[in-house]
């Protein structure tokens, strides 16, 4: 893998209220993925425990806080808990479609009745059609949704998922929240952790691991995983006080 040698430049955000935290603020470190190196640059820093939004690269470099943790799964060690067997049993009828990363009406609306029910007063809940389609279409790098649909054939589910060098990234998921028993965000996991077996990949990339906050705590549910700390990539134990 060939990286361009030419300056990148990188840019941090302003203080922001922390949305996982309460009292806390955060700012990022962000850089474009732009340019001829832009699927090298984006293995690279994803690796590195960045993260992607649209042609953006970030992480977090909040003063005083290292709560956010770059998280993975290696899918080759990972074996599913009786829960999560469970589940994979009792959501045996779904059926999931690799698609184009295109943006649909049928999506967004999914999309958005996800975010009034668990992100009503985030920034996302305002996003409109047209933001959506950016989020899923604006993408430098090799992208594509996974689908998932009931017996019925009505959309569930939707993943954002980016292909890396070493595995997947999954980007952003949303669900139908009515039936809380259905857990399609830990079954979205699930599946992902296999199709990057399928793939013969090494890693699902989670995003960010907070210790603390219900939204982000469940990655750590699935086992065994990897946290990023000092720029290494080590196993996450819960019980040796890593936060």
């Amino acid at each position: 893998m060939t990286v361009s040698t030419s300056p990148r430049l990188f840019y941090t955000t302003s203080p922001m209220p922390c949305p996982y935290l309460p009292g806390r603020q955060e700012r990022k470190v962000m850089t474009e993925l732009t340019g001829p190196d832009a699927v090298a640059l984006h293995d690279r820093l994803s690796q590195a425990g960045f993260r992607r939004s649209h042609a953006i690269a970030y992480a977090p470099v909040c003063a005083g806080c290292r709560a956010c943790v770059p998280i993975r799964i290696p899918v080759r060690q990972f074996v599913p808990d009786r829960t999560q067997r469970r589940l994979l049993r009792r959501q045996a009828g779904i059926t999931i479609m690799e698609v184009p990363p295109q943006a649909t009406a049928e999506q967004y609306e999914l999309f958005r009745r996800y975010q009034a029910s668990r992100h009503e007063s985030g920034d996302m809940a305002q996003m409109s059609a047209s933001d959506y389609r950016a989020m899923v279409e604006d993408s430098p790098v090799a992208t594509s949704l996974l689908e998932y649909r009931d017996a019925g054939g009505t959309l569930v589910c939707v993943s954002l998922v980016d292909e890396l060098s070493d595995g997947l990234s999954a980007v952003y998921t949303f669900f139908e929240t009515a039936d809380p028993r259905a857990s399609f965000g830990t079954f979205s996991i699930l599946t992902l952790i296999e199709e990057t077996r399928r793939r013969n990949l090494a890693h699902l990339y989670l995003g960010y691991w907070v210790r603390g906050s219900d939204k982000m705590a469940y990655k750590s549910r699935f086992r065994p995983a990897e946290i990023m700390r000092g720029g290494h990539w080590m196993p996450l134990s819960l019980t040796a006080g890593q936060s």
